[in-house]
């Protein structure tokens, strides 16, 4: 017999809930998306018709018990949002950053814990086409031993918008580091010592626009940097190993495709039509590699199964706590202009 699929109640129509969150939900049977928290009621039933839609979080859980909250709210919401979906005694998915500060991140760890609930963070860029194709390199050998990892995520946007992510206590390292972080501490663990600079670069900028950021390992080194003004925007990936490195220029196309309305079902949902390379010593010309699919329908997929406990979720809050530390260390080696160790 067909399980009954698990209620999700998904807090916030913005960009990332209406973009990211309600069509990967969507697209998984194991879920039904059943009510949105919205300030605005009639875009959301304007693309979603048969939801209920709720002025805020708490009339939400007053009137329904969900099986699993989504937090996609500005980020200065995140901990109370969090806090009160298992409090009600729902699971929750938090979009990144998991939280505005290390302590709220470690209460509502300590707190699903305490209540038995699973907890997740929204760090879908662990099922890029890109990073899963170099996760493959790297399993097959290809690059023999990494020496160097540099990670880019480039944008052209260097007109101030009034939004949210642009004002004082959000800006791009916020919004930007936790996918380049949570990749590192996929593929290497935790650095020894961390060195960060941000910047805020244009006119009339009130966040940072502009980040540098150096994961120091022993016999390695991991460079993650964004900007907000970079015109000539290509690479994303240039993985140096001792026998071959990895290049990758253009970002995955799942956002683009989500953005433009394609369904993540589509027969060519998350397939990367601008592969990288790999480059060999000795070789004339660098090989195609080829691209695995991008597979954001992943994440809740493992959430799913999760909650039916027939399998473990996409990106644990503990996995999501080690990155808020690094996230840390990030910002007090920015501000004191020194390298911070990890203790």
């Amino acid at each position: 017999m067909t399980a009954k699929p698990k209620t999700v109640l998904l807090v916030g129509y913005g960009y990332s809930g209406k973009t990211f969150h309600a069509p990967l939900i969507m697209a998984e049977p194991g879920l039904m998306l059943t009510a949105v928290v919205s300030s605005h009621a009639d875009k959301v039933k304007a693309d979603l018709p048969e939801v209920e839609v709720f002025a805020d979080l708490g009339q939400a859980l007053d009137r329904r018990a969900f099986d699993l909250v989504v937090i996609a709210t500005p980020d200065a919401l995140h901990f109370e949002g969090a806090r009160a979906a298992l409090e009600s005694g729902a699971a929750a998915v938090v979009d990144k950053p998991f939280s505005t500060s290390l302590d709220e991140a470690l209460a509502l760890v300590v707190l699903s814990e305490a209540k038995g609930l699973p907890l997740f963070v929204f760090h879908n860029r662990r099922f890029d086409s890109d990073f899963l194709t170099l996760r493959r390199l790297m399993a097959e050998g290809a690059l023999g031993e990494v020496r160097l990892f540099e990670s880019r995520f480039d944008r052209f946007r260097p007109i101030v918008r009034d939004r949210w992510r642009e004002k004082p206590g959000a800006g791009l390292f916020n919004d930007l580091s936790p996918h380049l972080i949570d990749q590192a501490l996929v593929l290497y663990g935790l650095p020894e010592a961390v060195s960060a600079d941000l910047a805020v670069l244009r006119q009339g900028g009130q966040a940072d626009d502009d980040f540098r950021l150096l994961l120091i390992y022993p016999q390695m080194r991991v460079v993650l940097s964004a900007s907000m003004l970079a015109s000539a925007a290509g690479m994303r990936f240039r993985v140096e190993g001792e026998a071959g490195a990895y290049v990758k220029h253009g970002l995955d196309v799942q956002e683009a495709q989500l953005v433009a309305g394609l369904s993540p079902q589509a027969e060519g949902f998350g397939q990367d039509p601008a592969p990288g390379v790999l480059h060999r010593p000795g070789d004339d010309q660098p090989l195609a590699c080829p691209a695995e699919r991008g597979a954001y329908r992943q994440y809740y997929r493992a959430v799913a199964a999760a909650l039916t406990r027939s399998g473990e979720g996409p990106c644990s809050a503990s996995d999501a706590l080690l990155v808020m530390q690094i996230m840390a260390l990030a910002k007090k080696s920015a501000k004191e202009a020194r390298v911070i160790a990890r203790v």
